[in-house]
Formats: C-alpha cells, structure tokens, sequence
C-alpha cells in the first residue's frame, strides 16, 4: 500500500494494488475517517470503463456513510497493466474480482464484504456472489444478465457485423499480431459495440477530463459476450441482492432483469424510470445512490 493519495475531513484514500493471474491491478481503499474496523463494499464498473468513470463518485459517498470501499481497474484497463488494451473479457473480469475478493480479505480493519457492479459489472458480482457464498450483500446496477436477450436486441445486421469483426480479431490473434479493433460505443449508424440511441453521449459523459481512455476494444469481445449468461449464476446467489433495472435501458431488456431478480432468493428489484445511462449523474444519480447507501448500511453496518 503506497502513501496517501486522498483525504477529506470524513474518509481516505490509499492506492492498494493486487495481482490477478500473474498481471497488476490497480485499487484504491477508500476507509471513514476515525474507523477501526468497517465493512468494506468492493467496486467494479462495466463494459470497456475505468474506475475514474464516475465511480468515485458512488464510493466517495459510501465512505462518508461508514463503509470502507475498494475500487479497482481490471486486467489491461486504466492504471492496471496488461495487454492488448482495452480488453473486455467478462470471465477474465470475473477472475480479477475474484483476486480482489482475496486481496481485500487480506486487509486490516476489514469486516463483512459486499460487492458493487454497474452494467457488465453487475452482471459479474452476480456470478462473484455465487462463487463466493461468505459476501454479505451485493449491488447490480443496471446490470447485464444475458447475450442472449442482448443480442435479440441489437438486430441481426448488427450480430453480422460483429461476427465479421470478431473474426478478424481472433485470426489477427492467432497469428500473433496486434488487435483488429471495434469502437466501444458510436452513434446508431455506425457499428459499435454499444450503438443505441442513448450509447455514445451517455457513456462519453462519464469520461473524466484529461482521461488518455481510448473508444476501442479488441472485436473478439462478440465471441466471449456470446457465452456469457449471469442469469444462469442467480439462483445461487445467497445473500441480500440489490438489483435496480431501467426501465428504458436499451441496451438491457427489463424483463431479463426481471427474471434474474426472481432467481435470487434474497432480492430486492428496483424498477427506475430511466435509460441505461442516467444512474450515474444528476436527479437519478441521486436517487440510486440513496436507495444503494440505505441498503448497503442495512445489511452491513446495522445487521446484526
């Protein structure tokens, strides 16, 4: 753990990095101010994204409300090492989760453990969760629950294109040469990864400035996307779950939400009148951020 890096009058902020498969993630430990021993709500973001991409924002008012939060980058994005960059891959994804699940449970001062995840991200502490039965409580915001109801959206045309594309990639890697790339987001004429009329100004607004982030992913992301289901992973999830699903996402049918939410014993399905988005700023950011805080401090601070 290296020297402070941020502080206010009610939490910390260190740098705390981690090894997963052999490769440097980076992480920050946010701890309250004056806090001996504290839960801590472990955080990752979704698809192509940094942790600097407004989560700091969650976790800043997390720590304000007694929880310790650990924030990390995964493999080959942000200030973790690793290459090709930009590499989305959610079963390596949940690999590193799983290694900052360890690393946390390392740490001083730590007692029960939840975990966070936006969009991708809530899709993988849906499957961390039911890997891991000891986390207390998890949050899917928004969260990716199924290729298959994904792909149904985005049209045929669209599932072509990135077939070709992924193609490209994944014989571009087999012959050892460098990425064959796709944007992560564009507007709804140009193919992307995220096209949707909401896609590309509601992801672009979350890139802090001065950010050296790139719009490119590697295109096999099509072919790993394709087999990933964190629908099939609820029915083992044990502990208290948070799902809050918008209403207007299109990137994510509501009713797979829906399903998902039902496969978990313990959960707690927050129907939001927003897209995809929103959550992440202004009146709704609000109002998640409220439901999420009530949460979290009921099932880690005030449970018995």
């Amino acid at each position: 753990m290296s020297a402070m890096e941020k502080q206010s009058g009610e939490f910390t902020r260190v740098n705390s990095d981690f090894i997963s498969k052999g490769t440097r993630c980076a992480g920050w430990l946010y701890r309250p101010a004056g806090a001996a021993e504290t839960p801590v709500v472990i955080m990752g973001h979704g698809f192509a994204a940094e942790r600097t991409f407004r989560l700091p924002a969650f976790a800043e008012a997390f720590a304000k409300k007694g929880l310790s939060v650990f924030l990390f980058d995964y493999r080959n994005f942000g200030d973790s090492d690793g290459k090709p960059r930009n590499l989305v891959n959610p079963f390596r994804h949940v690999a590193d989760w799983k290694s900052a699940i360890a690393h946390v449970r390392t740490l001083p001062g730590i007692g029960k453990i939840a975990l966070w995840g936006s969009s991708f991200g809530g899709g993988h502490v849906i499957v961390a969760a039911a890997k891991n039965p000891e986390i207390s409580a998890i949050v899917a915001q928004v969260p990716f629950v199924d290729s298959l109801s994904t792909v149904s959206m985005i049209g045929f045309k669209n599932t072509l294109k990135g077939y070709i594309a992924g193609s490209r990639d994944v014989f571009r890697m087999i012959t050892f040469r460098s990425p064959y790339f796709i944007p992560v987001v564009a507007e709804p004429d140009t193919y992307a990864a995220m096209n949707t009329p909401e896609s590309r100004a509601g992801y672009m607004a979350l890139i802090p400035d001065g950010s050296s982030w790139e719009n490119k992913c590697p295109a096999r992301i099509i072919f790993t996307m394709s087999a990933y289901r964190p629908i099939t992973y609820a029915k083992h999830v044990k502990c208290p779950a948070l799902i809050l699903m918008a209403e207007q996402d299109s990137l994510i049918k509501p009713k797979s939400v829906e399903k998902t939410a039902s496969r978990i014993k313990n959960a707690t399905l927050v129907r939001l009148p927003y897209n995809h988005f929103s959550v992440y700023r202004g009146e709704a950011f609000d109002h998640v951020l409220k439901i999420e805080t009530d949460f979290l401090t009921r099932h880690l601070l005030e449970a018995v």
